[in-house]
């Protein structure tokens, strides 16, 4: 059993699943979810990725206003967090659990330096024997620097955490085809025109990720070598009852010998800016070279040193993803010209490669 066989598993709990339509915290479903941990839990380390501090901030405070300004937001969702890690917390401890709150934005994963910060605190409250729940942070996070879903979140924290398994516990059964029973895809090997059309069914009616960010979760699961699954989260006991009916749909990953600093920059949610490449340099990247400054054709986009860029060819082909080893002006100051005229271009000695290879993947 593949639950069995993980050693880290990531939950994550939409908000339908843990608040009711009410705006009342489901605490008979959330005890049935901490059986199961309790269950499975033997030698294993659980994460809770959960939704529903919006929500539960709205009913505290008695606002049923759908549309709410981003700084009003920020602010219910930071009394929402309190009462969201305080019924956790509550549930828990009738079962001799600890926990720990983690509150994480973009920049705690898309930073190199602060993933590795956030991984020891995971490391350490698994020391602990306290079960994280994890949520963005939603009381400083702006439209422009938010993950905009816990799908995405979740994925991103399995793969820096090095996670076995992700369970997406939603609305619904799984992933739907479009055959006319509308029956659930159960294995998914790889990502491609088939499983991306499915996004248009209307069956698949998600929370506020929908399928789509479900499907760039899984992106990031597969290329981290962890095991992703849709599954049912409006019945009791959900891990069990996925297991025992065995409906779900299950995310299988790529076998991975990527080692933990490129499964971070292949799982990167997005790219700071973009570099274009000629032919040669092309034809160099797939034989594992570096890239180097007489390659790059043209840049866009504004980004720094050790900012994680995409690198496309001159057919428009995404080739690699890596951390650039100058900022954008000085790319474009050096752009086509020879490693042994860089130090005259910039005026300061420099590395020879725009992104070496040990901090590239190719796609």
């Amino acid at each position: 059993m593949l639950i069995e066989n993980s050693n880290i598993i990531v939950l994550k709990l939409g908000s339908s699943t843990v608040v009711d339509s009410k705006g009342k915290f489901k605490k008979k479903w959330v005890t049935s979810l901490i059986k199961d941990i309790k269950y499975f839990g033997k030698n294993k380390k659980f994460v809770i990725v959960s939704s529903g501090a919006i929500a539960l901030g709205q009913k505290y405070l008695k606002i049923s206003k759908k549309k709410i300004k981003l700084d009003m937001n920020q602010a219910i969702a930071a009394v929402g967090q309190i009462h969201l890690a305080s019924e956790f917390q509550k549930l828990f401890e009738k079962y001799k659990i600890k926990t720990g709150q983690i509150l994480i934005s973009p920049d705690d994963t898309e930073q190199r330096r602060r993933a590795l910060n956030v991984r020891r605190t995971f490391d350490n409250l698994f020391k602990l024997n306290a079960v994280p729940i994890v949520n963005e942070n939603d009381t400083t996070a702006t439209t422009e620097i938010k993950y905009g879903d816990n799908d995405r979140l979740a994925a991103r924290v399995a793969q820096i955490i090095g996670a076995d398994t992700l369970i997406i516990l939603s609305d619904v059964d799984g992933l739907y085809d479009k055959s006319k029973q509308k029956k659930i895809v159960t294995t998914v090997h790889k990502i491609d025109q088939n499983i991306t059309s499915l996004m248009e069914d209307k069956k698949n009616v998600y929370g506020s990720g929908g399928i789509s960010t479900k499907l760039d979760a899984a992106k990031i699961c597969m290329n981290s070598g962890c095991h992703m699954f849709i599954s049912n989260g409006r019945k009791d006991n959900p891990i069990k009852n996925m297991l025992k009916n065995k409906v779900y749909t299950h995310f299988k990953p790529k076998i991975s010998n990527l080692d933990a600093k490129k499964k971070w920059i292949i799982g990167s949610l997005s790219s700071s800016g973009i570099i274009f490449v000629d032919q040669g340099a092309s034809r160099a990247l797939n034989n594992g070279k570096s890239l180097l400054a007489a390659g790059v054709t043209k840049i866009t986009g504004s980004f720094n040193k050790g900012d994680n860029v995409l690198i496309v060819d001159q057919n428009n082909k995404h080739l690699a993803r890596g951390l650039a080893s100058f900022n954008s002006d000085e790319i474009n100051k050096i752009k086509g010209k020879q490693s042994k005229d860089m130090e005259k271009i910039l005026g300061y000695l420099s590395k020879s490669e725009i992104i070496h290879k040990n901090d590239m993947v190719m796609l």
